[in-house]
């Protein structure tokens, strides 16, 4: 548990007064109010989270596959679900810094709430009903990108801008994630190419699972209904307002984003 010394809801209130444009960027959070390991970083995500409406999403990840996975929870003023062969159309006026990345993401049919006993491999893939392409837009609260600390970071959603969900399958078993291409497009030229799976942290199952044991429990844990990307294939790829993004994962679906 977060040290009582430290309060998550003055940290929360910096991060929301940013975004909201009430107060200007910070360079990072101040000194008494910086979360010092994960435990804090979560204390003050899940007060921002709360604050700024209900949870449509996660996002996960982890730096290898060995790696402890992060997460951050998504509330619905930031994920998208593209119509059927249509780009989402998303203004970026407001973003500090606008980076997207190509990314996969599932969608849970059956809540996975807290319990004690852990949620097997088996039992977390059967509640996903499809897997779809899709493009995390990255952006930031504070006033440069990557000059604070990795739970300054984490605290702030762990960067996330905006969720573009694309299209995808429903056979969410026969989906091979460590042998899947993927390619990320700005305004028609290839940008990054990976002919099999570019993600650092290995198989996402492993981050869904452990988003279901661990990761979600504080905020009520998974729900129907709600997505969760599990990291980037491709890396963050800085782009300017009006850019046309295409994540594109041959044989499984692709994502389209045009930027205000």
């Amino acid at each position: 548990m977060p040290d009582t010394a430290f309060d998550p809801q003055a940290c929360a209130a910096v991060l929301t007064m940013a975004r909201q444009g009430r107060t200007p960027r910070p360079l990072d959070l101040p000194a008494a109010l910086r979360p010092r390991d994960a435990a804090e970083a979560y204390a003050v995500q899940d007060v921002v989270v709360r604050e700024r409406g209900a949870i449509a999403g996660w996002k996960v990840g982890a730096a290898s596959p060995q790696a402890l996975p992060a997460r951050a929870a998504l509330t619905r003023d930031s994920v998208f679900v593209a119509p059927a062969s249509s780009a989402v159309r998303l203004p970026v006026a407001g973003f500090a810094v606008v980076g997207v990345e190509a990314e996969l993401v599932y969608e849970l049919g059956a809540d996975l709430p807290p319990r004690a006993t852990p949620y097997s491999a088996a039992e977390v893939l059967a509640a996903m009903v499809s897997v779809r392409a899709a493009i995390e837009v990255c952006d930031t609260r504070f006033a440069a990108w990557a000059q604070q600390g990795e739970w300054s970071r984490l605290a702030d959603q762990a960067c996330h801008g905006a969720l573009i969900v694309g299209s995808g399958q429903e056979d969410v078993a026969a989906v091979q994630p460590l042998s899947q291409g993927c390619s990320l497009s700005v305004n028609g030229s290839v940008a990054v190419q990976h002919a099999a799976w570019g993600n650092p942290a290995g198989d996402p199952l492993r981050l869904l699972v452990w988003l279901a044991n661990e990761g979600a429990r504080s905020l009520g844990g998974l729900r129907a209904g709600q997505w969760v990307t599990t990291g980037s294939c491709t890396g963050t790829v800085m782009v300017a307002p009006g850019t046309l993004v295409v994540a594109d994962f041959p044989g499984l679906g692709h994502a389209e984003l045009q930027l205000g």
